[in-house]
C-alpha cells in the first residue's frame, strides 16, 4: 500500500502542469517521510547575471519538503501553510536535488525542510516550511493515479 501511494505521489508530481511547463527534465523519487526532487540545470532557468533564478531554488525545496510531508497523508491533499528559504551559493551548471524530510507533525500541521544540493554535494539552497491537511480527497481527478 505504501509503495503504491508513493508512485501515485510521483505521478502526481510529474504530471502536474506547472510541473510539465517550467521543468524540462525532473525526477522525483518518495519514499516514507522523505522526497528527493532533482533537475538538470540549463540556462532557461537563469537570472540576469547567469545562475539560476531564486524561485526554481523556492519550488524544488518547497516540492521536496511538501512530498516528503504528502508521503505520510494516504487520505487528503496537503497545503503549504508557510515556507522560508535560504539561499547558500549560487548554480549555474549540473544536476541539483532537493531532499525534503519531516521535522515533526501533530495531527494535521507537519513542520519540513528541504535541501537543495548541487552535483558535488554541497548545498546551494535550504528550506523549512509548515504544511497543513486540506479537506480535497486524494482523487485520479486531481492527479493522484
Amino acid at each position: 500500500m505504501k509503495e503504491e501511494h508513493y508512485k501515485k505521489l510521483e505521478n502526481m508530481y510529474l504530471q502536474a502542469n506547472i510541473n510539465k511547463q517550467i521543468f524540462d527534465t525532473t525526477t522525483c523519487t518518495i519514499s516514507e517521510g522523505e522526497a528527493r526532487i532533482g533537475l538538470t540545470v540549463t540556462k532557461k532557468y537563469f537570472h540576469a547575471l547567469n545562475a539560476m533564478h531564486g524561485s526554481v531554488y523556492f519550488k524544488l525545496l518547497d516540492d521536496a519538503a511538501f512530498f516528503s510531508v504528502s508521503s505520510l497523508v494516504t487520505d487528503v491533499f496537503v497545503l503549504t501553510k508557510n515556507f522560508n528559504i535560504s539561499f547558500k551559493r549560487p548554480v549555474t551548471t549540473g544536476t541539483i536535488t532537493a531532499i525534503g524530510t519531516i521535522i515533526d507533525s501533530t495531527g494535521s500541521s507537519f513542520n519540513a525542510k528541504a535541501e537543495l544540493y548541487n552535483e558535488d554535494g554541497k548545498i546551494v539552497g535550504s528550506g523549512t516550511g509548515e504544511f497543513v491537511k486540506s479537506k480535497t480527497a486524494l482523487t485520479p481527478e486531481i492527479g493522484y493515479r
